[in-house]
């Protein structure tokens, strides 16, 4: 892909990701159970990590994408801690 090609959709993706952050910000602000906020911050995390591996190709940087993947298992293992929490009551194990 050329260098305008990719300029352009990161253009057009980068609009889209600020709105869906936006959206997230205010259910993670208004959600109506604590399982929509979690939600909301898990989306929030896997759309910083997406947008993190456009930017990686684009700059052509591998410590984006390594960030990315941290950042993208670091909001499973969270996903499985809290929903872990929330089916049985305990914290941990």
């Amino acid at each position: 892909m050329t260098v305008s090609g990719l300029m352009m959709v990161v253009g057009i993706a980068f609009p889209f990701y600020l709105v869906a952050f936006v959206l997230y910000m205010v259910r993670v602000i208004r959600g109506p159970t604590v399982s929509d906020m979690i939600l909301a911050v898990d989306c929030m995390s896997f759309d910083v990590a997406a947008f993190m591996a456009i930017l990686a190709v684009y700059f052509k940087s591998t410590y984006l994408i390594s960030g990315a993947i941290i950042l993208s298992l670091w909001a499973y293992l969270l996903d499985v801690y809290i929903a872990n929490h929330l089916t049985k009551k305990e914290v941990g194990a």
